[in-house]
C-alpha cells in the first residue's frame, strides 16, 4: 500500500468554489471508481489545498487513474471547471509508505 500527498495552489479567492467542485463532484466521481480520498484545506494559507489517496498497488493506482482520467465524465464535465479554480503550476506530488506500525495501514 502507498499513498499520494498531493499539494495544490488554489488562485487567490477561489477556495470556497475549488471545495465546492472537490466535495460536489471530484469526490464522489473518484471514489465512486474505487479511490479512497482525503482533503485538506491549509488553516494558515487560503490558497494552499492538500488530499491524499491510499493504492493498494501500482497496478491498482494505473487502473484507477485511467478509469478517472481518460472518462468523457472527467474530460468533460470536470476537468474544464478546474483551471479557473486552480493554478496547476502549484502542484505537488509525493508518494509516501506508511511505517510499520503506523495507524493509517
Amino acid at each position: 500500500m502507498f499513498f499520494e500527498l498531493r499539494r495544490y495552489k488554489i488562485r487567490p479567492g477561489k477556495m470556497a468554489g475549488w471545495i465546492k467542485l472537490f466535495e460536489d463532484q471530484i469526490l464522489p466521481f473518484q471514489t465512486s471508481k474505487g479511490m479512497t480520498i482525503l482533503g485538506f484545506q491549509g488553516e494558515d494559507d487560503p490558497e494552499t489545498w492538500v488530499w491524499i489517496r491510499r493504492f493498494e498497488s501500482e497496478a491498482e493506482r494505473e487502473r484507477l487513474y485511467k478509469e478517472v482520467y481518460e472518462s468523457d465524465h472527467w474530460k468533460n464535465v470536470i476537468a474544464p471547471q478546474i483551471p479557473d479554480l486552480m493554478d496547476r503550476t502549484g502542484i505537488n506530488v509525493t508518494r509516501l509508505t506508511a511505517t510499520p506500525r503506523s495507524v493509517i495501514q
